[in-house]
């Protein structure tokens, strides 16, 4: 920070006899923030945002351009985006698209600590610190090999292995819990990072997974693998697009939610949310 330590030093000192209280604990390796020291970190952390927010808001003349994070899951990202964001960069070229796939809890993190500006994830979602536009809405289907026959019910998956991304995954959750409500527990686990390798393994007979048909529909026209339809509600899920809770929107992130909102028009219905799903 090219600051001598002892200007440092005296200024934190001062700022600990301002606000009447300590900030850090000093010992030999080092210092520690206290408890108090953590609480003020984070409205630090606060003010900064608002002061960059200003920044954005002076500077700002509506001009679409500069960055635009993205977070997505990632079976989102395969099959619903590359349009999507193929005709958002037609129309604004000068917008810097950057693109994270990742679990919906991870994007949920992200969004919420200012390193995404908005993502798509699964619905619904609940947090007063967020916004929400409803982007696509998936099936949900069994993935089978395509010898593994009709399953009747979820009893059938007793004794199968269980394919499923890390933890923090929507699809996975639904899984899990279709399977808790059929009483089942799963012996079997094996956990994937990309959708690529879940598919592959289900058409080898590895195991079953349960993923949005739109991401499983060529597969299934190739006979690698089958899919098989699971019964409401665990069926349907909804891709939300989230974002902050903010009076201020940059004007790409405003850009992206109006085509988002105008391609809900088009297709028959759009949805909108404050911290609820």
């Amino acid at each position: 920070m090219n600051y001598a330590q002892s200007n440092l030093t005296a200024r934190i000192r001062q700022l600990e006899a301002d606000l009447g209280t300590r900030l850090f604990y000093r010992h030999n390796r080092g210092t520690t923030l206290t408890d108090k020291g953590r609480v003020l970190l984070a409205y630090a952390e606060k003010i900064l945002q608002l002061v960059e927010e200003a920044q954005h808001v002076m500077r700002d003349d509506e001009t679409p351009r500069g960055p635009l994070a993205i977070g997505s899951m990632e079976t989102t990202a395969a099959v619903r985006l590359p349009n999507l964001l193929a005709r958002f960069h037609r129309l604004y070229p000068g917008v810097a698209l950057a693109l994270k796939t990742g679990p919906t809890r991870q994007n949920i993190e992200d969004v919420l600590n200012h390193e995404l500006d908005g993502a798509f994830v699964a619905g619904p979602v609940e947090h007063p610190g967020l916004r929400f536009t409803t982007a696509f809405e998936e099936e949900l289907v069994l993935v089978t090999d395509p010898s593994a026959g009709l399953l009747s019910s979820a009893k059938a998956l007793r004794d199968r292995t269980i394919l499923v991304f890390h933890s923090g995954c929507s699809y996975r959750a639904r899984f899990e819990d279709w399977l808790r409500h059929e009483g089942i527990v799963p012996e079997k686990v094996m956990e994937f990072g990309t959708l690529d390798g879940i598919i592959g393994c289900a058409a080898a007979g590895l195991g079953v997974a349960l993923l949005p048909r739109s991401t499983v529909e060529k597969h299934v026209r190739d006979h690698l693998v089958a899919g098989h339809p699971i019964p409401d509600p665990f069926g349907k899920v909804q891709t939300v697009f989230i974002y902050r809770n903010e009076e201020y929107l940059p004007t790409p992130l405003k850009k992206m939610i109006e085509l988002l909102n105008d391609g809900q028009r088009t297709d028959g219905g759009i949805a909108h949310g404050h911290g609820t799903g």
